[in-house]
Formats: structure tokens, C-alpha cells, sequence
């Protein structure tokens, strides 16, 4: 097992080195310009079309099982999760508080690498024997790319399929099962139990339950442990200016050891910060299109506009509010690391500041078993067709438990690995079909101004 483990190690250390780095960054550089920045300057679009969506469309011409809203919920569900909380402490952790600008600046071109995924999964999408749309990076490398390509894809759907299992299912349920154990005396075992029987409930109903529950759950719990992480920059109100200086400061020079941080380089800084980044908000990992490909929408365009708030929403909010939590309240020299490191802060700032991480860590991991389940699901349709379906979402349940009740540090390492070799065929996919994505995008915004000068010329 030794030498397995030593082997997965030094791949993880391959795909996840210099040349992922550059190409994350790289590929949602080259999406920025491409777009002029309009990712960014559309903000304000993208959360209309948000608002607008949130209600299924009854058009019967419109395309699509879930409303625009609940696409970016089942999207979200699968992104907000241990990545920040745990993964956001981890980074910092270890890269220092410059980690959390390189974060920042991963999430800022990651908007326009989910917006690119979520274009090209609804142009490139298919209705399968059921009669449901589905799409992703699979379906727009086959069907964008040509036949030349399909291995790609196939490559894709296969690291997709397995990843799924580690990274959604097994280390979720172990989060949960370790919150509620050390901060509730909750059993492992009970934990795993419970969640086995409501992601089975769930996972029954397809896409249209999940999204309904993701719907529901994730804006709940995201105001609720934003609301709690604002009371404790309230109460560190007058470090924040300090602690954005440090963050600043510590992105670009190395960081001296001091309390139970053991110092950092900037490398570290940047290396930790953008891995983490991408675990967090999932821009260019190619799963999060999967679940936009079936929004109810006849425009990829529109749908991209509201795919990119996902990366705002999941790293620029909730993850900078970790971050600042751990940051302001000095918890990052303690020597803690991970949930724990989250917990503490909070701890320090109020009373029972601990549960909260707690609960919100366990609703999150929930929805991301959830939402993981569906892109995993996709995946194995793609290799195996429709007849997969339901003996995968057996199998993705019973695993729930033993997940729960595992030591699972070489499954980390695992889908780490897994999650940066599902990455690698999409980016590529990304970059090449790239002047598609500019294409539609400057025929929306030319169709909409047309069509905004009509509207004013008739009033």
C-alpha cells in the first residue's frame, strides 16, 4: 500500500505542479481577454438573469428540466463544501495568507472559464433515451472537437466517474461524520446511516429532486454561515485593514514562521492558493456545466452568465470570508489546520462559534454528495448509457457509510490526483474552442443591444 501511495504521490505532484497551475490560470487568462473582461463587467447581468430564472419556465419551446437558478443551486451544492472551510484553513495553512489573494485571483479568471464551460455544455448538449438534456465537457469535446477528439472526452468521463467517488462521496460523508463526532458526540456509524437514507431519498428523483433540495438547501445555508463569518469580522472589525495589508504582503514575500505557522514561501503562497482555489469553486474542472446543460434556456450565452456567478459566489464571498475569519482573528498562527483551523476562529470570536462550522460543514458536504452524484452519474451514462443509472445511484449510496466510518488520507490523495486529470482534457477543450464561446458571446450582446434600441425607439 506504501508504494501505491508513493506512487499517487508523485503524480499528484505532476498534475498539480507549475504546468496545471499555468494552464488554469493560463486558459481563463486567455478567456478574459477574449471576452474583454466581460465576465467581470456583466456582473450585474448575470444576477438579473439569476433573479429572472429562479422560476421554471412553462414554455414548452424552451429547453431544459431545471429553471437557470437551480442549475447554478445544483452547481453550487457541489462547489460550496469542505473546499471553504477546510480547503480555504489548508490553504492558508500551509501557503500562508497570501494564499487567499492567489485565491482571488483564481476566482477572477475562473469566471470566465465557467462561463466558457457553461456556453459550450448547453450549445453542445444532447437529449438522451429518456428525454433529458445532458451535456458537459464529454458532449462538447465529441460534439465540438469531432471524432478525432472522443478519447478526450472519454478521458474526461472516465476521471469524472471515479474522482466522483472520492472527492463527492467518501471524503463528504468522513467530514460530516467528523464534525458531528467531535462537536455533538454524534457515532460515525449513526452519521453515516442518516446520510445514506437521504441521499438515497434524494437521488431517486433524478436531476429534478436534486435540484429542487439544492434549491432549497444551499441559499439557506450559505446566508446562514456568511452571516455568522461577518459577526466574526464584526467582532475583528479593527484588524481587517492590518489583515488585507498581510494578505497583500504575504501573496508576493515569503512569510517567517511564528506561534504554530511554520512559514511559508511565496511559491507556497501561490501553489496552495490556486490548487485550493480550483478544489473550491471548480472553475475548469469540468463538472459544474454538467449540471448547467440541463437549465431550462434556448440561449448558451444567457445560461454562462449565470454559471460565472458561481465562482464569485463560492470563492469571492464565501471563501474570502473564511479566509478573513481565520486571518482577523489570528487563528492562522495556532498551529491548527483544515475544519478544525475554521472552528477555532469562529470559537474565538463567539460562543458556540465551533457548532456553527460544524452544522454548515455538514449541510454543505450533504448538498456536495448531492450534486457530485449527478455529475458522476453523467459520466457513467456517457461510458456505459442509460442502463448504468440506476445500478450507479445504488452504488453511490451504499458507499456513503463506509465513507463515513474510513480513514481516508489516501483517498484524498487519490481524488486530488483524479480532480486534476479531469481537468487537463477540459482545459485543452476549453482553449480550443475558445473562438466559439467569443463567437456567441458577441452575437447575444449584439442581438440584445438591437433589441434594448428597438424597445427604446417604440416608447
Amino acid at each position: 500500500m506504501e508504494a501505491i501511495t508513493n506512487f499517487v504521490s508523485m503524480i499528484n505532484g505532476v498534475v498539480w505542479g507549475t504546468p496545471m497551475l499555468i494552464m488554469i490560470l493560463g486558459v481563463g487568462l486567455l478567456l478574459t481577454i477574449g471576452l474583454r473582461f466581460m465576465p467581470i463587467l456583466k456582473l450585474g447581468t448575470g444576477f438579473k438573469l439569476l433573479w429572472s430564472g429562479r422560476i421554471p419556465d412553462k414554455d414548452k419551446n424552451m429547453k431544459g428540466e431545471i429553471s437557470p437558478f437551480n442549475a447554478l443551486m445544483t452547481s453550487l451544492s457541489a462547489t460550496i463544501g469542505t473546499g471553504n472551510i477546510a480547503g480555504v484553513a489548508t490553504a492558508i495553512f500551509i501557503g500562508g495568507p497570501g494564499a487567499l489573494f492567489w485565491m482571488w485571483c483564481t476566482a477572477l479568471v475562473g469566471m470566465a472559464t465557467k462561463f466558457a464551460e457553461a456556453v459550450l455544455a448547453v450549445k453542445y448538449r444532447e437529449v438522451d433515451d429518456n428525454g433529458n438534456h445532458v451535456g458537459g465537457p464529454m458532449y462538447y469535446i465529441k460534439n465540438g472537437l469531432g471524432a478525432k477528439w472522443a478519447w478526450l472526452g472519454t478521458a474526461f468521463a472516465l476521471f469524472g466517474s471515479l474522482a466522483g467517488f472520492g472527492i463527492g462521496n467518501t471524503v463528504q460523508a468522513n467530514s460530516v461524520a467528523d464534525a458531528l463526532s467531535s462537536n455533538f458526540g454524534v457515532p460515525n456509524w449513526i452519521t453515516g446511516v442518516v446520510l445514506m437514507v437521504l441521499v438515497g431519498a434524494v437521488l431517486m428523483g433524478g436531476i429534478k429532486r436534486i435540484a429542487d433540495v439544492a434549491g432549497k438547501l444551499v441559499p439557506m445555508m450559505t446566508i446562514f454561515y456568511l452571516a455568522a463569518g461577518v459577526a466574526v469580522l464584526v467582532v475583528y472589525a479593527s484588524e481587517i485593514p492590518a489583515a488585507i495589508e498581510l494578505i497583500l504582503h504575504s501573496a508576493f514575500n515569503p512569510v517567517a514562521a511564528q506561534g504554530g505557522f511554520a512559514g511559508a514561501a511565496v511559491w507556497a503562497a501561490i501553489r496552495f492558493g490556486v490548487a485550493r482555489g480550483v478544489f473550491s469553486n471548480e472553475a475548469g474542472l469540468g463538472s459544474a456545466p454538467i449540471a448547467h446543460a440541463a437549465a431550462q434556456t434556448n440561449n448558451p450565452v444567457a445560461q454562462g452568465l449565470v454559471a460565472m456567478l458561481g465562482t464569485f459566489i463560492d470563492t469571492l464571498i464565501v471563501c474570502s470570508i473564511t479566509g478573513l475569519a481565520i486571518i482577523v482573528s489570528g487563528a492562522w498562527t495556532s498551529g491548527e489546520n483544515g475544519a478544525a483551523l475554521t472552528s477555532f476562529a469562529f470559537s474565538h470570536a463567539f460562543p458556540m462559534g465551533n457548532y456553527v462550522v460544524a452544522i454548515a460543514l455538514s449541510i454543505f458536504a450533504f448538498t456536495t454528495i448531492l450534486g457530485w452524484s449527478f455529475y458522476c452519474e453523467k459520466c457513467v451514462q456517457f461510458l456505459f448509457g442509460i442502463k448504468a443509472i440506476k445500478p450507479f445511484r445504488i452504488l453511490w449510496t451504499i458507499v456513503v457509510p463506509l465513507g463515513a466510518v474510513s480513514s481516508l488520507e489516501f483517498i484524498w490523495l487519490l481524488a486530488d490526483t483524479l480532480n486534476a486529470m479531469m481537468a487537463i482534457p477540459n482545459l485543452i477543450a476549453l482553449a480550443l474552442l475558445s473562438p466559439v464561446v467569443f463567437a456567441l458571446t458577441r452575437e447575444y450582446f449584439l442581438k440584445k443591444r438591437q433589441t434594448d434600441l428597438e424597445s427604446q425607439k417604440a416608447k
